[in-house]
This record gives C-alpha cells, sequence and structure tokens, in this order.
C-alpha cells in the first residue's frame, strides 16, 4: 500500500474526482503521480523527491537539481505545486462556464430567429388570406354585375355573343405585376438568407431604419383596411372618389388657424393658401376672427357654429336635483345684530355649552363656522360672519348660504339703527328670522319694550300674535340657550331643508385667507354634493385642486356634504367673500373658466362709471318687462323726514313701475348703505346728509349713484319723473371743495369770520356753499366774503388758507366743514 493511499493527489482539487489517477511509479523511496485532468496529462513529482534525489539515478536527481532553485524547501515547493494545479484547475472551470454561456446564448437567439420567423410567416399568411378574399369578392361583384348587364340589355340578333370577361384569361395589371414580384422577391429573401439571414433577424440596422423595411413598424389594422378597399376598387375598375364629410365646426370669436383646420379635419396649408387668396397673409400659428373663419369654414363646405366665450362655464351642472335623491341636512344659521348688544357672548355661550371644553378656545376663529348639536340630537350649522355687512355681500354675489337668521337684541337698549340694518337685509335675503332678546338677567331689562320697538319694523314676535319667534335669553347665565336652539331646530323642521350628497359638489366662501405656509385657505360651506379631496374646483376668479380638508375642529377629513363647513387648501389665489365653488372634471375646464371669468371682471371694473343711476334703471325696466320697481336707498338727517319720505315714495307708481323703497334710516350714509345699493342696484338718495369718506370710496368702486338733497319735495319731484320718464332739465350739483374751520375771529362791521384751511379742490367766491357739522347739513347759502391774507380772491387753491364769512348766518364753530359746490343745468337723457 502506498504512502498516497486514500488522501487527494497533490495538485489536484477536490481529490479523485477532479482527474483521473492513471498510474504511480516510484525511483528509490519516492513516488509520481500521474494525473490526467480534462486537458492534459500531468505528473506531480512527490515532494521531497527533487532535493532527495530519485532513487539511485544520476539522471533525475540532476534534473530536479536544475528544476528547484536554490534555497526552496520541500515545503515552499509542495505549497506552490498546489497553487499550481488550484490555477490550472479555476482555468478549467472558467472555460466551462463559457462554453455553457455561449451555449445558452446561442440556444436563445435560434429561439428569437425561430419566433420571427414564425411571425412574419404569420403575416404573409394573413395578407395573402386577405388579398385572396379581396379577389374573390372582386370577382363575385364582377360576376354579379355582367349578370345584371346580361339580364337588362338583350344581344343583338346578328352580333356574336361576347366571351364573358371571366372566361378569357386576363393579363395581370402593372401594378398587379409589382405587387407579385414584391411578395416572390420577399419570399425568396426568406428563403435565401439562410442561417445568415437568420442570425440578422431581430437586429435592427441603420438601412432597415432608414428604408423602413421588415425590421420598421408593422403595418396596422387600418392601413391593412385601407389596402383592401384600395385593391377592391382596383378590382371593380378604378379608384373612386371618397365622399367629402361635412362636419359641424364650433367658431369662437378669436381662433387660431391651426386649430380651425384641425377641427374641420383640412390640411392646414390648404387653410392658409385659402386665406391668402382672400388677401390675408398668415401663417398657421396667426389668430383670426370669427367672421373670417365663418368664411372660410363655408368655402371648405362645412357648417358653422358659432359660439361664444361664455360658452365655457356650460361645463358645470345645472341639473335639478330629483325629489328622491334629496336628504335631509342641517340648517345654516347666521347671528345678526348690533354689535354693543351681545352677539359674540351669545356665540360664545352656545359653543361653551355644546362643544368640548378643551377644543372651545379657538374653533370661531379658526373657521369662522362651526356645528352644534343639541340635546335632541339636531346638527345645527352657526356662521359667525363679521356682521351684517358681510352678509350683504355674500347676498351680492348670489351666494344664498343663509337658511335662517337670528336676530340680537339687547333687553336694556332696544332696537338701535344697526338691528334696523339687520332686519332690512333678512327680509331682502327672504329668510326666516329668530328673534333673541339677549340680557335679560340686567335689572334694567325691558323685553317688552323690545317686542314694541319690532312692531314699527314689521316683525311681530309670537308674543304680540305674531309668527316671528323670540326667545329671552342670557349669555352670562346661560339662561334660555336650550329654548333658542330648540326654536331654531324647530324652524329648520318646517322648512324640510334637503340637499343630494351625490352630485358634484357646489358651496359658498365664507371667508378667505393667505395663510404664511398653506397658500391661499378659502372657509367653504358646502351647499349641494359632497366635496371630495381631489377634486378639481373653480371658484370665482380662481381654480385649484382639493389639497386637503379641515374641520371646524382642526381634524383633517377626506369629505365633506351639504351643510358642512371645511377649509379648503389647494388653490392658486385668493377668492372673495360669497364666490359661488363649482366642481369640473378636468383642471384644463377649470383653468378656462376662470381665465374668462377673470377677464369680465376686468370688463366690469372698467366700466364701472356706468354706474346705476336713475335712468339706466328707467331703461332696464322699458327693455325688460319683467322688472317693474324702481328699488331706492333713503337716509335722512331725523326719524321724521325720513319716515315722510318713505310715504311719499310709496304713493308714486303706477301698474307699469312703482318705487321700493329698500332700505330707511338715519345718519350719514355708510359702506353698509353702498353694500346694500349695490347688491339690488339701487341708487343712494340723502336727505340733508352726507357720505363718510369709506362710502364715497366705495360708491366710486363699485359705481352706485349717491344723490344729496335738501327740499323734499325736489326729492319727491326726481323720483317721480325718473318713474314716469318725464325728466326734463336737471339742476344738478358740481361739488368743487371743501374747507375745514380751522379759527372763528369776531371781526367789527363784518361779523364772524372763519379762518379756513381749503382741504380738497378750490373755494370760489361766486359759489354756493354748505356748513357741515358731524356730516350733517347746518346752513345753505352763499359766502359774503373770501379774503387771503388781506386782499379779496376770486377762489382760493387747496392747501392754502383763506377767510369766509357767511351771507346773513354767524353759528359758524371751530372743526366745522365747509363744502363749495357750482350748480349746472344738464338736459336729461335716458339713453
Amino acid at each position: 500500500m502506498s504512502d498516497n493511499d486514500g488522501k487527494k493527489p497533490l495538485g489536484v482539487r477536490g481529490g479523485p474526482r477532479a482527474g483521473n489517477v492513471k498510474q504511480s511509479f516510484s525511483h528509490g523511496r519516492t513516488k509520481n503521480v500521474v494525473v490526467e485532468t480534462k486537458r492534459k496529462r500531468v505528473v506531480v513529482p512527490k515532494p521531497g523527491a527533487a532535493s532527495a534525489g530519485v532513487g539511485n539515478s544520476p539522471a533525475v536527481a540532476a534534473s530536479g537539481a536544475t528544476r528547484r532553485p536554490a534555497g526552496i524547501s520541500d515545503a515552499e515547493l509542495e505549497r506552490r505545486m498546489k497553487a499550481l494545479a488550484a490555477a490550472k484547475a479555476r482555468e478549467a472551470d472558467e472555460a466551462a462556464r463559457r462554453a455553457a454561456e455561449e451555449k445558452a446564448r446561442e440556444e436563445e437567439r435560434q429561439r428569437r430567429r425561430e419566433e420571427a420567423e414564425a411571425r412574419e410567416r404569420e403575416q404573409r399568411e394573413a395578407e395573402e388570406r386577405a388579398r385572396q378574399k379581396a379577389e374573390e369578392d372582386a370577382r363575385r361583384e364582377r360576376e354579379a354585375a355582367e349578370a345584371r348587364a346580361r339580364d337588362a340589355a338583350p344581344p343583338a340578333p346578328d352580333a356574336t355573343p361576347a366571351r364573358p370577361a371571366a372566361a378569357r384569361p386576363a393579363a395581370p395589371t402593372a401594378p398587379r405585376r409589382r405587387e407579385e414580384d414584391d411578395r416572390d422577391s420577399r419570399r425568396g429573401k426568406g428563403r435565401a438568407g439562410g442561417d445568415d439571414g437568420g442570425r440578422r433577424t431581430g437586429k435592427l440596422t441603420l438601412n432597415q431604419a432608414l428604408a423602413g423595411g421588415e425590421g420598421g413598424r408593422q403595418k396596422s389594422m387600418a392601413a391593412m383596411k385601407r389596402k383592401q378597399e384600395r385593391a377592391r376598387q382596383k378590382a371593380m375598375g378604378g379608384m373612386q372618389e371618397r365622399e367629402k364629410v361635412v362636419r359641424d365646426v364650433q367658431v369662437p370669436e378669436v381662433i387660431v388657424v391651426s386649430e380651425l383646420a384641425n377641427r374641420m379635419a383640412e390640411r392646414v396649408g390648404d387653410v392658409v393658401k385659402a386665406l391668402m387668396q382672400m388677401g390675408m397673409m398668415v401663417t398657421q400659428n396667426q389668430s383670426i376672427d370669427a367672421d373670417t373663419a365663418e368664411l372660410i369654414v363655408e368655402e371648405f363646405g362645412h357648417r358653422v357654429v358659432r359660439v361664444s366665450d361664455s360658452d365655457v362655464e356650460d361645463v358645470i351642472d345645472t341639473v335639478e336635483d330629483r325629489p328622491e335623491d334629496l336628504k335631509p341636512r342641517p340648517p345654516v344659521i347666521t347671528i345678526m345684530g348690533h354689535v354693543d348688544h351681545g352677539k359674540t357672548s351669545l356665540l360664545d355661550a352656545i359653543r361653551d355649552a355644546k362643544v368640548v371644553a378643551g377644543e372651545a378656545g379657538g374653533i370661531t376663529q379658526h373657521i369662522g363656522a362651526y356645528q352644534v348639536t343639541t340635546d335632541s340630537g339636531t346638527l345645527l350649522t352657526f356662521l359667525d360672519t363679521p356682521g351684517h355687512a358681510a352678509f350683504t355681500s355674500m347676498r351680492a354675489r348670489g351666494a344664498q348660504v343663509t337658511d335662517i337668521v337670528v336676530l340680537v337684541v339687547a333687553a336694556d337698549d332696544a332696537v338701535m339703527p344697526q338691528t334696523v340694518e339687520a332686519i332690512n337685509h333678512a327680509k331682502a335675503a327672504g329668510v326666516p328670522m329668530i328673534v333673541a332678546i339677549n340680557k335679560i338677567d340686567l335689572p334694567a331689562a325691558d323685553p317688552d319694550k323690545v317686542r314694541a320697538d319690532l312692531l314699527r319694523h314689521e316683525v311681530v314676535v309670537e308674543k304680540m300674535s305674531g309668527d316671528v319667534q323670540d326667545v329671552e335669553v342670557s349669555a352670562i347665565t346661560g339662561q334660555g340657550l336650550d329654548e333658542l336652539l330648540e326654536a331654531i331646530a324647530l324652524q329648520a323642521e318646517i322648512l324640510e331643508l334637503k340637499a343630494n350628497p351625490d352630485r358634484a359638489a357646489e358651496g359658498a366662501v365664507i371667508e378667505a385667507k393667505l395663510d404664511v405656509g398653506r397658500g391661499p385657505v378659502a372657509t367653504v360651506l358646502v351647499q349641494r354634493g359632497t366635496l371630495r379631496q381631489g377634486d378639481i374646483f373653480v371658484v370665482g376668479e380662481q381654480y385649484g385642486r382639493v389639497r386637503a380638508l379641515m374641520n371646524d375642529r382642526g381634524e383633517r377629513i377626506t369629505e365633506a356634504g351639504p351643510s358642512t363647513p371645511v377649509e379648503v387648501l389647494g388653490l392658486n389665489g385668493t377668492p372673495e367673500a360669497g364666490d359661488v365653488l363649482n366642481v369640473v372634471e378636468t383642471e384644463a375646464q377649470a383653468r378656462e373658466i376662470a381665465s374668462y371669468r377673470h377677464e369680465k371682471a376686468k370688463e366690469k371694473r372698467a366700466a364701472a362709471g356706468a354706474g346705476t343711476s336713475l335712468e339706466q334703471l328707467l331703461a332696464k325696466a322699458r327693455e325688460d318687462e319683467n322688472v317693474k320697481e324702481l328699488p331706492i336707498v333713503v337716509k335722512a338727517d331725523v326719524q321724521g323726514s325720513a319716515e315722510a319720505i318713505v310715504q311719499a315714495m310709496e304713493k308714486i307708481g303706477n301698474d307699469e313701475v312703482r318705487v321700493r323703497v329698500l332700505h330707511s334710516g338715519v345718519g350719514a350714509i355708510t359702506e353698509s348703505d353702498v353694500g346694500l345699493a349695490e347688491a339690488s342696484g339701487a341708487p343712494v338718495l340723502g336727505f340733508n346728509v352726507r357720505a363718510n369718506a369709506p362710502a364715497r370710496n366705495s360708491a366710486n368702486q363699485k359705481g352706485v349713484e349717491i344723490r344729496y338733497y335738501s327740499v323734499i319735495y325736489d326729492l319727491v319731484d326726481d323720483v317721480k319723473a325718473a318713474a314716469s320718464g318725464l325728466l326734463g332739465n336737471e339742476i344738478r350739483e358740481k361739488f368743487i371743495g371743501y374747507a375745514r374751520i380751522k379759527e372763528v375771529f369776531k371781526v367789527s362791521g363784518v361779523g364772524k369770520v372763519a379762518g379756513c384751511l381749503v382741504t380738497e379742490g378750490v373755494a370760489r367766491r361766486s359759489a354756493g356753499v354748505r356748513l357741515l357739522r358731524d356730516d350733517v347739513v347746518i346752513h345753505e347759502g352763499t359766502l359774503k366774503t373770501l379774503k387771503r391774507f388781506k386782499d379779496e380772491v376770486a377762489e382760493v387753491q387747496s392747501g392754502q388758507e383763506c377767510g369766509m364769512a357767511f351771507e346773513n348766518y354767524e353759528d359758524i364753530r371751530e372743526g366745522d366743514v365747509i363744502e363749495i359746490f357750482e350748480r349746472e343745468e344738464v338736459t336729461r337723457s335716458l339713453a
């Protein structure tokens, strides 16, 4: 038994499995092992044989001495031999792996070639079947046509019968010969390509890409159908002229030439050529007007459908809901009244009584609207708007968001002017009212006096045998809060408020702001449908996509149903309070609608100078048969004058036109009066009162006409003339300046002289003047003198000081305002 029995041969990885041990021979005490690997036969010497010699043979010893360098031990030699054997084994494995991969790639290429050949074969077979079917159909139609011709025309007696066309051997036409040659050449190429052509199948070369041959795109089904149709028409005797398709072309006010050609399905070059023949040198990217586009459409034989810019809003769903789709919704309540009558305190009391204490800190400030659940389980939505002015603004924009108005009146203060304005706003909106008599816990409270004062404004409460509910409450002690909520729930039940939640959402903007971190944020009250996250909407002149919805508690929600107030994030700009929100299908529609509304708003602001004058209202009433009322807003210096004016207005009118007083009050003209007049399209008539600076600016911006009168008969005559259409020459006042009295001097022989500073315009000696004290007319007359230093002057410019003295009037005080005006005669016109 040898020394290496049971051991791995040297230089062979894996033992006997890596190679076959053929034989072993020994020289003396050392054996050599012969290992046959996959590539060659290797003779591996036994370690130590070279150093010690092999047996007694000097040749072998000399050979070993020359092969091994000096200084290498047996262990080093053994390690090097092992490394050599391992490297050779790795080389053998790598070669085997490469051979296997090459074989796999060759198999994959073969598979792809076979698949490509199968697809090409199937395509050729399909084309062949289609061609045969087309030829068969053409042959049948030709035979049928010849049979009909033979039946219709009998042959002449001396004429020889013609040989049927099908029996004659027809020579193939040139196009058919070319098709057959192309088909045969393709088949020949497929057969002659051999293995070399098969290897190139599936690889796109530059020549194939440029030539668009077999390696390019495959023919579509429509192309094959067109080819079959051409073959059928060719077989029937030539190409037939295609019938022109007449289209309905929508033509807006302005359209681009390329878009017009696309809508007509005509070539752009043909449309440009037609325009050039008309004398218009335009390109495909230029715009033309609607009349020119109409001529082009008619010339190409299409029908014109004229559309306007306002048609973009037709995408908004205006379909009426079916009764079976309506479901009950919570009521929307707006609390109105005088700011000193405890409106805010009442809101806080309702919120603290019905909302968790930990969440009551910032709900109203957070969203301006919130929901309360009563003891009976009724859900109520409260709207905390900043007074009645915001309520009028929303009504002016068509946002009827309020169902019930709660009028708050202090029991110790009775009805105030702002309370009367709130009553008139509620009546103009046409919503029911509930009177809440607040501060009932005070010793000076007199609720009966409040009820009596409300009678003067045609508000009859239930305790006075009326139909308006009244509840005595106290925001401090909480008395009557439950009764107030029950009264609201009862009124809501009477109204039977319903909405369809399964439709595109529609709502109104309560308020809007620009948040630093979140961008434009709008508080929206959903009126119909359900607003969901991701919906695309348009609101006023803005549009966007709902990025997030926040409820009144600051929680993030995914959808909001009817009568639910939410904060909407995702707008591209800040809308105005009262704008209507509508959900549309695509962002392009929303962008187009917002752009159209923005342009119309710009035009409206530019034409705001037209305003709402008495003449225009009468012209509008005559043009539109439905308008039979002349609305006005009256403000006077005392209550008696206001009542006299209202009574005189009620007597004016006939079967066609009558005067309607929207609001009458006492005091200076305010922004609230201008807002009410704008909402109803009415002028403001002031009797011995003036509009303050904010009201004048608002009237100039909104185009509301303000007229001032000092004689009640002039006011009545003007309204009567406007209503009857008999307008003659008008004496119109033109304000030329204002001056403020800085100090009053007493001059002997002259009387009191006012030291004035001209603040606006110019002061003229010949003009008329009025003395205003707290915006109320005290005196009207002329100037006795107008001096600059010691000289009598004709006029004084703005920013200069002067001295004025009134004719036959000396009750002037420091701080009074002098109004300088001129009268001019203007011919009235209804145009």
